[in-house]
């Protein structure tokens, strides 16, 4: 597996992800119109050239998978038994049609399973950048990590 095993992870430990990429309109309408989410403010161009940031917003859910998942492959590929919970995200700068994102991940917290003796949790951060470097998203996120068998 491409993932690393729970063992594998150290507090502290950061992934700059080589993966990026540009959020095209279509990305946009298309998850958008797939989670029924009929917000004007991404779907709507004549309506967001009226808003204050004068073109359409990418909705942020997008950013928030795209963020988490360019991680995938360096982290958790294979190795991951699900998601817990994710905390404390934020969306500091907006995204828009056409921006870049790049995320980077870092490791800060990790622990072994109180019960079950074949996994641990893994505490992450990831943090999404469009391509001017501002930071569009922030996540806390933690994961349930299988050990390496032995």
């Amino acid at each position: 597996m491409a993932g690393l095993y729970f063992d594998a992870f150290f507090m502290g430990q950061v992934f700059e992800h080589e993966l990026r990429k540009t959020i095209t309109e279509s990305d946009n309408m298309l998850f958008s119109n797939m989670t029924l989410n009929p917000q004007p403010l991404h779907i709507d161009r004549h309506f967001a050239e009226q808003t204050m940031w004068g073109k359409p917003l990418v909705n942020s859910i997008i950013t928030l998978g795209l963020v988490i998942g360019v991680s995938v492959g360096d982290t958790t590929l294979g190795t991951t038994i699900g998601n817990l919970g994710f905390k404390e995200t934020s969306f500091p700068n907006p995204v828009f049609q056409g921006d870049t994102i790049h995320a980077v991940t870092e490791v800060i917290a990790v622990r072994e399973s109180r019960s079950k003796p074949d996994r641990g949790i893994v505490d992450f951060l990831h943090k999404g950048y469009n391509q001017d470097g501002e930071l569009v998203c922030s996540c806390h996120r933690q994961a349930m990590m299988l050990r390496e068998p032995s």
